[in-house]
């Protein structure tokens, strides 16, 4: 059953209306400094990323966002910031996409199909060295292992290439959520928003209050402490009128 709502959830994702801010392909232009910095440094911008996605409340952490089966099952209630630490260092593909997976169920963002192919890509060559590694240890050529390793050295630098790119984009919204872009600064939503499977798509964070019913957009409320003008005005009419031969 879990298995089949992770399912259903992925396939819903596949519908969202929203954009990344910036796409994979220009987050080096965006901000070559963060992207150098989550290449070298990669676990210690996951880890930051998740509290910032998580609007540095960490009671709201679960162990990989809630995607995973060991997800809530790893005492990080008692101690989750050693929890975090944890997953972003012994598992951090996975952190990485969680938090993708967090951004993008909370702001309804859909990935674009240049996105995809380079995530697709990324796979298929890390499974490829992975085969070839297999044959060359089977085979014992040192030609082919030679040569398997050399693909697994590309795959390697191919797998954190791109994760260094998933987290400048991941780092780019959430600068487009906290305002950092303009003067609009997105709500912090509740906790049960945060929850992954039974979250209500889309959410509601981000968008702007309604107007009270009756009161137009446009027209500014009532000024504070002054009640509302009396209609009819009390001194209505006014003295004098209406004129004197006047018919009632």
């Amino acid at each position: 059953m879990a298995n089949q709502a992770h399912l259903d959830k992925m396939q819903l994702r596949q519908n969202y209306r929203n954009l990344w801010h910036t796409d994979l392909m220009r987050t080096i232009q965006v901000d070559p400094p963060y992207c150098c910095l989550s290449f070298w440094c990669g676990p210690c911008v996951s880890y930051l990323l998740r509290k910032r996605a998580l609007y540095n409340d960490m009671r709201r952490y679960v162990c990989c966002a809630g995607y995973m089966p060991c997800s809530g099952r790893c005492g990080e209630s008692k101690c989750p910031e050693f929890c975090l630490a944890t997953e972003v260092f012994c598992c951090f593909g996975n952190s990485v996409a969680s938090t993708r997976f967090l951004l993008q169920d909370e702001f309804n963002i859909q990935t674009t199909q240049c996105d995809n192919c380079i995530i697709g890509f990324m796979f298929c060559l890390s499974q490829i060295a992975c085969i070839f590694s297999i044959v060359a240890m089977i085979v014992g050529s040192d030609e082919l292992s030679e040569a398997s390793q050399l693909l697994s050295c590309l795959a390697d630098m191919v797998y954190c290439t791109v994760c260094a790119c998933m987290q400048t984009q991941h780092k780019i919204e959430m600068d487009k959520r906290d305002g950092k872009f303009g003067p609009q600064v997105m709500a912090v939503p509740p906790v049960q928003q945060m929850s992954r499977i039974d979250q209500q798509v889309p959410p509601t964070v981000g968008y702007a209050p309604q107007a009270p019913y009756g009161q137009p957009y446009g027209y500014p409320p009532p000024a504070a402490g002054y009640p509302p003008p009396a209609y009819p005005p009390s001194d209505y009419p006014p003295p004098g009128y209406p004129p004197a031969g006047y018919p009632k």
